[in-house]
């Protein structure tokens, strides 16, 4: 019923509000990486890109079919990632234990992520449809200002976080694999480890500004619908008192 809502103390309301400004941001950002993250043709052009099969003496077509394994990975039950690859008839391990264990690592900090994705979609659905759409507890105005003000606080976050990537984005890539690992496992050599001659750190540098340049202009098409809105009732003097 629509006074249910209404009947909650201000502390409960205030919370669920609280946590769709945390869940908007993380959406965004959560999105776009698993999006790139899963996205087999961005591997096949970084494998192009950056030189793998030089790199690693492979044939492209084995390193695209890894990549495509890589992905189903991320998404499967499987604890250790174990592909073949055919070199001059021969079959032999694409990736070494080290490998194998630091992609065991990674699986276990994506699937982390995949959680955090899903969570803030059903914290941001849950919001839109309970307080706003169904108890009709806000304003579209309101909700506007709301969507305004967690955008703002999730580009102080994220910029800071690129302000490092692009002041020293080795140092930063460095602290990063120190916050998000608790071994040294990813640490490998590029003249032997073909994952990293994979994923060599420039791959992941261009990757690092273009998950940063979508969530700019996903979060910048969501700031200004809400701002339009805002600005077009402002101007009209309307204030609906609800979306109901």
């Amino acid at each position: 019923m629509p006074g249910v809502m209404r009947r909650l103390p201000s502390i409960i309301r205030g919370l669920a509000a609280a946590a769709f400004a945390a869940a908007l941001p993380l959406l965004i950002v959560t999105s776009t990486v698993r999006w790139v993250a899963g996205d087999a043709a961005y591997y096949r052009h970084g494998f192009r890109a950056f030189d793998a099969a030089e790199r690693t003496g492979l044939p492209l077509a084995e390193l695209d079919r890894a990549g495509r394994q890589i992905i189903d990975y991320f998404e499967n039950d499987a604890d250790a990632l174990r592909i073949i690859v055919t070199i001059d008839g021969a079959e032999e391990p694409l990736f070494g234990e080290r490998e194998v264990a630091h992609m065991r690592d990674v699986k276990t900090l994506m699937r982390a992520l995949f959680r955090a994705h899903e969570l803030s979609l059903v914290v941001v659905l849950g919001y839109l449809a309970l307080p706003v759409l169904w108890a009709g507890e806000r304003s579209v105005r309101s909700l506007a200002k709301l969507v305004l003000a967690a955008l703002a606080a999730g580009a102080v976050v994220v910029g800071v976080i690129a302000g490092f990537a692009v002041v020293g984005f080795d140092r930063a890539w460095t602290t990063f694999h120190e916050v998000a690992f608790r071994n040294e496992l990813w640490r490998l050599d590029p003249t032997t480890d073909r994952l990293i001659q994979m994923f060599p750190e420039p791959f992941w540098q261009q990757t690092t500004y273009l998950v940063g340049a979508l969530i700019a202009v996903q979060a910048a098409a969501v700031a200004a619908a809400a701002g339009i809105f805002l600005l077009r009732t402002r101007r009209a003097g309307e204030e609906p008192p609800s979306v109901r």
